[in-house]
């Protein structure tokens, strides 16, 4: 074999510079989608060059490529970008390769009839909560969730629901990568209250957001748990205060949690005890 047969034979497929060049575009298009995913109404070319960091001539070359696989649209009239079909398929693959969201979904509406009250599912995600499922309300006034949407973990029923089980190196790994911040005046800003809350939430089984995220609103949720008892997710019923006060609490926390243990039985989960913790 020639030596120039040799080097060809031995250099990887796909290596060199226009390897590297490829990743680096794919990451700055990941980027830009992750960017219009967080902002429904659309974003303008300016605004996306912006939060990827690139010029708009190159910004504008990586939305033509996206917009030509499916991944993102544009508005004709507004010249605004945003999330296409082709990306909602994908996301939507994700939520049925779940089956615990296809299990809480009747489990969800079930809430909604029972409390008038909309009714949520989340889970955990780089230690955020992420809402992917929700039975809406039949009240004018009500809570709407935006699917995919984030919420703090201590500053939300569905993040404290799981917070609490969680082991106490994963709630200090969670602690030390997002802190504490104030969301209201009614958030739990200091670990001591947090802790504080969890070992409540453990006894009674639900966890309450008294305006924590959003003041006028009440939530109250409990975990779903695998068969370790690790929390896989979380389902909550919200509302307005006028509708869920404090009075009403105990009451929805008491239909949560029977959902909540109904789906992890279902799921072949196991109910951890507060007396592991």
């Amino acid at each position: 074999m020639s030596e120039t047969k040799r080097k060809a034979v031995g250099r990887p497929a796909g290596s060199g510079k226009s390897s590297g060049g490829h990743s680096q575009s794919l990451v700055r298009g990941l980027n830009i989608l992750e960017g219009l995913a967080a902002a429904p109404v659309g974003l303008a070319l300016s605004d996306i060059a912006q939060i990827v960091g690139l010029a708009p001539s190159t910004t504008h070359r990586l939305l033509q490529a996206l917009h030509k696989q499916g991944f993102i649209t544009q508005d004709a009239e507004l010249g605004l970008w945003k999330i296409g079909v082709k990306t909602f398929q994908i996301g939507n693959t994700f939520l049925e390769s779940r089956d615990f969201v296809a299990t809480a979904r009747p489990y969800l509406r079930r809430l909604t009839d029972e409390s008038g009250e909309s009714a949520n599912l989340g889970i955990r995600d780089d230690g955020m909560a992420v809402f992917l499922a929700q039975s809406e309300s039949p009240q004018m006034m009500r809570m709407i969730t935006r699917l995919g949407s984030r919420a703090p973990m201590h500053a939300s029923g569905v993040g404290k629901a799981l917070l609490a089980w969680l082991p106490e190196k994963e709630v200090e790994r969670i602690l030390q990568a997002r802190g504490l911040p104030k969301v209201t005046d009614n958030t739990i800003d200091t670990p001591a209250r947090l802790r504080q809350g969890m070992a409540e939430i453990r006894r009674q089984g639900y966890a309450c957001d008294r305006e924590e995220h959003a003041v006028g609103l009440h939530c109250v949720a409990a975990s779903i748990h695998d068969e370790q008892g690790s929390p896989l997710g979380a389902i909550s019923v919200s509302g307005p205060v006028a509708r869920i006060p404090e009075s009403r609490l105990a009451e929805l926390g008491g239909l949560v949690s029977r959902a909540a243990r109904e789906i992890t039985t279902q799921l072949g989960g196991r109910l951890p005890s507060a007396e592991e913790y």
